[in-house]
């Protein structure tokens, strides 16, 4: 797959890995629509790409919003080849999170990669090319200390990858599912879990703690390299993938290193 030519969305672009990600494609000679919440910090974003940028504020979480997307995309520089689906919010912290905490990390987390991709996925089928890339976190792999809603509905994003890969593979739709741990970005500095500050330093540590933090700029250019060779799960942080194996290969015994990780971090 080569970026070079191609329509893209990316959203959460205003800042971050999603920033990162649409310089790395403009780079590469894709078009860019840059979307997110932020209308301010999308036309920074898309103000210093250029003429092959253009930027759209909006909830992403919201099926209109996603429509508005790929209507821009469409009337500024033709049919959408590439999806980010790369918005991403922290969440409440454990069975205290409230319901609202719970919705609004579903619907951002998870729905709005839904309803993109019931809008996108057909016409790609049709066209028999397209490409979904999924921002989850190795929380979705592995679990997040410290958050519920965040682990969980990180998990829910790489298992919908997981569905999109094995149902439209076959008919040119190519699916990747991003998985870094700790990238420099707002959600680690703060905003993983914004309203409970004893919650998202525990969070934050054990993030921190497990390995390196990368910019965004290296989880941008692991991602376009691995999309070039249409891998599904991309790994910016490679010692993930040991982790999911430990994981898999004896539930029981990471499940309590997983506990005695968080005592020690509490501690």
């Amino acid at each position: 797959m080569e970026i070079a030519g191609k329509v893209a969305i990316v959203t959460g672009a205003g800042a971050g890995i999603g920033a990162a990600l649409a310089h790395r494609l403009v780079a590469g000679g894709a078009r860019v629509v840059v979307a997110d919440l932020d209308a301010d910090t999308a036309a920074k974003v898309a103000g210093v790409l250029g003429a092959d940028a253009v930027a759209v504020g909006g909830d992403v979480g919201a099926e209109s919003v996603v429509a508005e997307l790929i209507a821009v995309a469409e009337r500024e520089f033709g049919p959408v080849d590439l999806y980010f689906a790369n918005a991403g919010i922290g969440g409440g912290p454990g069975l205290d999170s409230t319901e609202e905490q719970w919705a609004a990390a579903l619907n951002v987390n998870v729905m709005a990669h839904v309803r993109a991709a019931r809008l996108l996925v057909p016409g790609w089928v049709e066209r028999g090319s397209g490409y979904f890339v999924s921002t989850a976190s190795a929380a979705g792999l592995l679990t997040q200390i410290g958050s519920a809603p965040y682990s969980v509905t990180k998990h829910a994003a790489v298992g919908f990858a997981e569905w999109l890969s094995v149902t439209y593979g076959d008919q040119g739709v190519r699916v990747s599912c991003v998985c870094p741990m700790g990238v420099d970005t707002r959600l680690l500095t703060g905003d993983l879990i914004p309203d409970d500050p004893d919650a998202s330093a525990l969070a934050i540590k054990a993030v921190t703690t497990a390995g390196a933090v990368l910019s965004p700029e290296d989880v941008a250019d692991t991602v376009v390299e691995a999309m070039a060779a249409e891998h599904f799960l991309i790994l910016p942080h490679p010692e993930v993938l040991r982790m999911y194996r430990n994981k898999g290969s004896d539930y029981d015994r990471w499940l309590a290193g997983m506990r005695r990780f968080q005592t020690m971090l509490r501690g």
